[in-house]
């Protein structure tokens, strides 16, 4: 496949598939512009440029095939343009900024489209808020014209919103008024978590769809700030020298994030770090990650001149890149079944090299999108089992995909420990990578006990066989050879087995334990409210808000409270 040629809605036998890989050459919708540290994001949405037919994105409003694109450019601006302190989100249209998810769009699609789409529509979001927070990318929402569901979602994971007070722009969470949902990437969230909105105001706010103008919008801290039309040019410019003085970055220049090598077929998705083998009818999909076959490069000039070749890099897009296409493409899957395969020795010292070169932007910017990444699989909606077998070389980093799953297998072989597996720790899994619950997956996993956590401290860079490593509680169960083959299959057709619904929940709830944070909130509404409202007819129904709005007929609800 070749992101600068293929659509994002493509044939693949007698199957519809989303691809998740563009490039700006094929933007319909966005436009992006450099000027020095400065770039600029403009939504301008092509109406009839829709990823699936049957519905015209009016008044700059968005589907799935919008935020892809958006995902892709600000991907772009973190490796392409390292020199970029400040993204300023603008309209394209007049009296518009953007109107949020198309309605139309939502009242056609089936409930797996709905969830998948709000869930991808949130880490995109998310991903804002993580390159601000770990890697000095800032954002500023300039606000013209009418804001509203997740268009104002999309302001609210900028580090500012600023809003032209000309008597007719608003900005409003319409979808409880005019839908019958909720704001499904973490609108409500947002609003309270985030901008300490009073409860009280935040309530009149999400049940009125007429929206709110700029002077109210900064009093109950909608927005940060507001101008007249003619001054409103000399506000931004304010906004974006007070973000550039926050922004940390420090690159110069930039690399080509070049297209993925990725093969579909039949048997699943193929490409050169990471490959997925889908069993459709057992509902399995077996992930496997693979070191590199040789050391990475060690300096800062080597690393910049592998560029999107660097192998950390490379995994990083392709993992990525699997998990959007398995979650999207292959709903029936339920169970992701991970094992890693190479020579650990060599993950150790690519490990090293970005422990060594943290500060250096191109390597800051690559443990981002493997946190990034790391993050999209714990709120992924699938049983993620991983086997630690023969040939495995789970460490460090990629031991944080094991802590991911939600158990460990070890094989353990008493008879030939020479030929036994192994894991090891290494600094990734103490503080590189944290969950979306703020914690490291080490500490997630033994619910933040430190006495747990300073001894494991002290077996950095130790091989650990199956019996050290149950003994500390760093996996699961240990079957030896003998069993190994029998207790898999059996686990794996148990898992098969349950109720997808019930599992979701089930992991949804036990992969976060502890303290919530505003990101586990929202997730957590995600797998719950938004699942159960999305297929309640009031919603959804022939009589449901969302089937007839823009009718004119009014939704006839069912007014039990549940």
């Amino acid at each position: 496949m070749n992101a600068m040629t293929e659509p994002l809605l493509f044939k693949q036998g007698d199957r519809e598939l989303v691809s998740f890989a563009t490039h700006p050459s094929n933007y319909q919708h966005w436009t992006l512009s450099v000027d020095g540290d400065v770039a600029r994001l403009k939504l301008d949405i092509n109406e009839d440029g829709g990823i699936k037919p049957g519905y015209k994105l009016k008044l700059n409003s968005y589907d799935l095939g919008v935020d892809i694109e958006l995902h892709d450019a600000v991907n772009r601006v973190r490796f392409e343009h390292p020199q970029v302190k400040v993204v300023v989100f603008e309209s394209g249209k007049e009296k518009i900024w953007c109107s949020g998810a198309n309605i139309y769009m939502l009242g056609l699609s089936t409930h797996g489209w709905k969830v998948n789409f709000c869930k991808f529509t949130n880490e995109t979001r998310n991903g804002l808020e993580d390159s601000s927070r770990n890697d000095g990318l800032k954002s500023l929402a300039a606000v013209t014209g009418a804001c509203a569901g997740g268009g104002y979602e999309l302001a609210l994971a900028c580090d500012r919103i600023v809003m032209v007070d000309d008597r007719s722009s608003t900005v409003s969470l319409p979808e409880v008024p005019l839908l019958g949902v909720l704001p499904g990437t973490g609108g409500l969230t947002r609003v309270t978590d985030k901008r300490k909105v009073r409860r009280d105001l935040a309530d009149i706010f999400c049940t009125t769809s007429e929206g709110v103008r700029a002077d109210r919008a900064k009093d109950w801290k909608l927005i940060d700030a507001l101008a007249k039309p003619q001054q409103f040019p000399q506000l931004i410019e304010q906004e974006v020298a007070a973000l550039r003085a926050q922004s940390t970055r420090n690159g110069s220049k930039g690399i080509e994030l070049t297209p993925l090598q990725l093969t579909i077929d039949e048997q699943g998705y193929h490409y050169t770090t990471v490959d997925a083998k889908v069993d459709r009818e057992a509902r399995i999909a077996t992930i496997t990650v693979h070191a590199p076959k040789a050391n990475v490069e060690s300096t800062p000039q080597a690393i910049e001149a592998a560029g999107a070749n660097w192998w950390p890099l490379k995994l990083a897009r392709e993992l990525d890149d699997l998990i959007l296409n398995l979650r999207t493409n292959e709903l029936e899957t339920g169970t992701w079944v991970i094992q890693t395969r190479g020579d650990a020795n060599k993950v150790m010292a690519a490990d090293a090299v970005l422990e060594k070169h943290k500060e250096h932007w191109l390597v800051r910017e690559t443990i981002g999108a493997l946190r990034r990444t790391l993050a999209r699989l714990d709120v992924t909606s699938r049983s993620l089992i991983a086997l630690v077998d023969a040939g495995s070389c789970f460490a460090g980093t990629f031991y944080e995909l094991a802590l991911a799953c939600d158990r460990i297998y070890m094989l353990d072989l008493p008879d030939s420990p020479d030929a036994a597996p192994s894991l090891q720790l290494n600094a990734a899994n103490f503080g590189r990578y944290p969950v979306v619950n703020g914690l490291t997956r080490l500490q997630t996993r033994f619910n933040e006990d430190e006495a747990t956590i300073a001894q494991l401290k002290g077996l950095l860079e130790s091989p650990l066989r199956a019996d050290q490593a149950l003994g500390l509680g760093l996996v699961t169960l240990t079957p030896d050879d003998i069993d190994w083959d029998d207790e898999i299959r059996i686990m794996l057709e148990e898992r098969a087995s349950l109720s997808p619904d019930a599992m979701t929940g089930l992991e949804a709830s036990l992969r976060f334990p502890g303290k919530e944070t505003m990101e586990t909130r929202i997730f957590g509404r995600l797998s719950a409210w938004q699942n159960w409202i999305f297929i309640r007819p009031n919603a959804v129904g022939e009589e449901g808000a969302l089937k007839l709005f823009g009718t004119g007929k009014k939704a006839k609800f069912d007014w039990k409270r549940i």
